[in-house]
């Protein structure tokens, strides 16, 4: 119980700074993001993060994913290996892990104590940036061999940005978080792309014309090798099941390589065939990693809330997309594995995601939307999505808490079998699946 006040102590005091992921549209436009704050914050801590190298990971979705694949082929090869992602699903600590396994409480609240002299001599320091910070220097601590480090928002004035990684890797890239980033694919690719460092190679999934462009030119200018997925390096799909996935990726007319995923759906095989493309250049760099660390490693991989099936007979179906790319591959990944099944849609979303867009791509397959409320500051109250739901045509009921909500989808999939899925913003579906894991283990 010592060590649990401890932690929840150094939330308290994390959170008592300016965080950005909880504030409203309107005050995240007006934010001064700025590098100078953590560059002196890491300079007063000994800068621990030029103490192993690092991977660097943007896009609009799929980092997160790419981002484990990574990390888990590199811990196969046999390193003690660094993942710093962002939000957390479900535990703060989550954001931090080494070899898979999330920073300890009181580990993080023992850290969170040893900065403090630093961070009173820095104004204006926010959560993301102190969070990132505590990652750094975990990392140095623990001693690891190298690190994949995921970006929080955008990529050029990110907290994670004062790395000078030994690849880049940008995943796909679509509209989302526009009012910071800009409401075209080109501003957005370009705020992505400031991740990108002189002289070091960048990989890239597939892109629409219009960001690829801009990615390819900042490459250019900064002499970065630029590897484009599904051009340098091609791959495909092989065999599918509900237990998991073939791909195969080549270079050229060179040998096909099979891997096999547990994660599901052709973005997935994307992601993979991104990471495979990043662990071969930091394997240029020093980083031994072979075939089979990589075959291992992406068999391993396991990213909740991405597809996650937690019941397959009616299935319930824990998802994170939140925006309408996402949403449209995410209909298209429901349609391949449960073709012509209906869903009751648990949904909620934040204030600054186009939720018709994303209501108008599951459309033609949902029988009902529940729309609910997590409990965060920047969520849609549930009575405005479902008046949304009800003018496009699409049966709509409230249900608060999110366990309640929860509870009532299962009550009628039992009954008609149709599917549970939730989906819309990454805190409902955290909800969900604590509510989820409530009533299984119950």
């Amino acid at each position: 119980m010592e060590k649990e006040t401890a932690y929840n102590a150094a939330l308290d005091y994390l959170y008592s700074f300016v965080d950005y992921s909880l504030k409203h549209t309107s005050e995240l436009v007006k934010a001064e993001f700025d590098l100078g704050r953590m560059r002196q914050l890491m300079e007063l801590l000994g800068n621990p993060q030029q103490n192993y190298p690092t991977l660097h990971v943007a896009g609009t979705k799929g980092k997160g994913s790419t981002s484990a694949f990574m990390s888990s082929a590199i811990k196969e090869a046999g390193y003690q290996t660094g993942l710093y992602i962002s939000p957390h699903l479900q535990d703060f600590c989550e954001r931090i892990q080494v070899d898979g396994t999330p920073i300890d409480h009181g580990d993080l609240a023992d850290l969170v104590d040893e900065i403090k002299p630093a961070v009173s001599r820095i104004p204006f320091i926010t959560t993301f940036e102190l969070t990132t910070a505590l990652a750094f220097l975990y990392f140095a601590k623990r001693k690891v061999d190298a690190a994949v480090i995921e970006v929080g928002l955008g990529g050029r004035l990110d907290a994670t940005n004062i790395i000078t990684p030994i690849v880049s890797l940008i995943t796909s890239l679509s509209l989302d978080h526009m009012a910071v980033l800009g409401n075209t694919l080109a501003l957005i690719a370009r705020e992505k792309a400031g991740i990108i460092k002189p002289g070091v190679p960048v990989v890239s999934s597939p892109q629409k014309e219009e960001a690829l462009q801009v990615l390819e030119e900042i490459s250019m200018d900064r002499s970065s090798p630029f590897y484009l997925v599904g051009k340098d390096w091609q791959y495909s799909r092989g065999k599918t099941t509900l237990d998991g996935q073939d791909m195969f990726i080549w270079r050229n007319s060179g040998e096909k390589i099979k891997f096999h995923l547990k994660l599901l759906g052709g973005h997935q095989v994307q992601n993979a065939a991104t990471a495979y493309v990043g662990l071969q250049l930091a394997a240029k760099s020093g980083l031994k990693i072979t075939e089979e660390n990589i075959r291992q490693g992406f068999s391993q991989t396991f990213w909740p809330a991405r597809f996650e099936i937690v019941r397959k007979d009616p299935p319930v179906i824990l998802d994170s997309a939140h925006n309408q790319d996402s949403a449209r591959k995410l209909h298209e990944t429901l349609n391949e594995y449960f073709p012509g099944k209906k869903i009751i849609l648990i949904f909620g979303a934040s204030e600054d995601k186009n939720v018709e867009a994303m209501f108008s791509e599951w459309k033609s397959s949902i029988s009902r939307i529940i729309t609910t409320h997590a409990d965060h500051p920047r969520a849609i109250d549930p009575e405005d999505l479902a008046e949304l739901a009800g003018k496009l045509g699409i049966i709509s009921e409230v249900v608060v808490p999110v366990q309640a909500a929860l509870e009532k989808a299962l009550n009628i999939s039992n009954k008609t079998g149709e599917i549970v899925l939730s989906a819309g913003s990454m805190f409902v579906t955290a909800e969900v699946r604590t509510a989820w894991q409530k009533i299984e283990f119950s």
